[in-house]
């Protein structure tokens, strides 16, 4: 197991963790795209903030790329120095946040490559679950790895096949036809920009066009951060390859059928910012749906509704239309602590998430308040924030959901750990109410997910145990049990 996982499952702030952003840029008229990229990472930092990467090269130049990627938050990491040095029209950059190798730099991504046929730059959003297998089959040839990443076991591949194939798009589409598991991809070669996406449709990619430049994103937020128009979806089991003689060209043979794919509800209910449309469905207008469900379905008499920042606010807001209850702000988030934030030691007084969220008063002082949070994982965060409304002054704390219990963990990307550390998986519902202090406790109707996604297939795996595909008995991160 890895022992940087373990340590980030023990820490305070019980809350899940996407795996990464990704982002890619080709400018036709040759202007350089890093500070453009730096933007698109910068509205994509929700999605990881452990370590970000951006990679560009000059199609009319040398093939080479130039590469900058450290520890930290985007801004931390680049300075405007940095940027004006990476001279290149196209590009690929990432934010990160580790479930599947330790959380160093060598492990930051995006990941480049020089090999006889050039460059290549690769970013990957997603986890695979036959990458043991497949790093096996390349060391017993002879690679060496310089990550403990399932990118670079992505990026070999492509490599491999370039050196049988005619164009770096056709050895993708025959690398990628090896994967399994998720896995949203943006490769920049010597002179095209290409995506690719699982045929489940696991993670979400998207393209975006500003003047004469193409663009490839996790989300639509970061199209509209850079000023960029959004053009379509990449759709699940599609390779689009972008270059100035064929614009955008598709294929499809990796596609399945549609009532297969099956996409995170997760980028819906917490991982993608609310301002975002995934595979054309609002995530503000999913979080709405989510929370007017639970006030249909898990009704209580109270004086106001309130969200735990920043996934729960859009779900509050939905319980409290149909509910009639207002709605309120009862939390104040210091937008500040990120990835740097020195978390206290368990001996001290200062609370981890007292320094993340603090109560007004005045809001909740003598009210019954219902609380909409997006899940909860281990329970350790959901009893410190009903304690602190508690202690601010509310007569009774009412807890929703906006997702089904936790009893599987995912293999797809998503940061849910092993079932022994998930609290509904050992507790009933009415024990868990008990153990976080709250007067009552509802989840979300598994029955009501395919609503939030206007009907589009999505997996459920983490909440009934029925996987899309078949889950590892091993991977990088260790031996998983059923």
């Amino acid at each position: 197991m890895d022992t940087n996982k373990s340590k980030k499952q023990s820490e305070a702030f019980d809350g899940l963790h996407e795996e990464c952003g990704v982002f890619g840029m080709y400018d036709f008229d040759g202007k350089d795209v890093a500070s453009t990229i730096y933007y698109g990472l910068f509205a994509l930092q929700h999605r990881g903030q452990e370590s970000c990467g951006i990679a560009v090269s000059d199609t009319n130049g040398p093939m080479g790329q130039v590469v900058s990627k450290d520890m930290g938050l985007v801004n931390e990491v680049f300075t405007p120095e940095t940027l004006e040095k990476m001279k290149g029209d196209i590009g690929v950059g990432h934010v990160r946040y580790s479930t599947a190798g330790a959380s160093t730099r060598e492990n930051a991504q995006p990941l480049v490559l020089n090999y006889v046929k050039g460059t290549l730059a690769l970013a990957h959003n997603g986890n695979l679950i036959n990458a043991n297998e497949l790093r096996k089959d390349l060391e017993y040839t002879g690679a060496i790895f310089q990550t403990t990443i399932d990118t670079e076991v992505i990026a070999y591949h492509i490599a491999r096949e370039r050196l049988n194939s005619k164009t770096a798009e056709e050895a993708v589409k025959r690398a990628v036809k090896k994967l399994k598991g998720a896995f949203s991809l943006v490769v920049a070669s010597p002179r095209k920009l290409i995506g690719a996406r699982d045929p489940f449709g696991f993670k979400p990619l998207c393209i975006g066009k500003r003047d004469n430049a193409y663009i490839l994103a996790s989300e639509t937020c970061a199209l509209e951060t850079i000023g960029a128009e959004f053009v379509r979806d990449v759709l699940p089991g599609e390779v689009v390859t972008i270059s100035p003689e064929g614009g955008i060209q598709s294929d499809m043979s990796l596609a399945i059928a549609p009532e297969k794919q099956a996409r995170c509800i997760f980028e819906y209910i917490y991982f993608a910012r609310p301002d975002s449309h995934i595979d054309g469905v609002s995530v503000y207008g999913s979080r709405i749906k989510a929370g007017r469900f639970l006030a249909m379905d898990s009704p209580v008499d109270a004086d106001l509704v309130v969200g735990v920042p920043e996934s729960g606010n859009a779900a509050a807001l939905g319980y409290a239309m149909e509910s009639g209850i207002p709605y309120g702000t009862a939390f104040v988030k210091n937008s500040y602590v990120g990835r740097t934030f020195i978390k206290p030691k368990q001996s001290s007084r200062e609370s981890s998430v007292r320094i993340k969220l603090n109560v007004l008063k005045e809001a909740v002082a003598g009210k019954r308040v219902i609380m909409i949070d997006d899940s909860i994982v281990r329970g350790t965060t959901s009893d410190r924030i009903v304690k602190m409304l508690r202690d601010a002054g509310a007569t009774e704390v009412h807890v929703r959901i906006s997702s089904p219990p936790f009893l599987w963990p995912c293999y797809f990307g998503t940061d849910i750990p092993e079932r022994e550390q998930l609290i509904a998986y050992k507790h009933s519902v009415e024990e868990i109410r008990d153990i976080i202090g709250a007067d009552s406790l509802g989840y979300l109707n598994i029955d009501r997910l395919e609503e939030l996604s206007e009907g589009l297939p999505i997996c459920k795996g983490c909440f009934n145990g029925k996987y899309p595909l078949e889950p590892p008995k091993e991977d990088i991160r260790g031996t998983y049990e059923k």
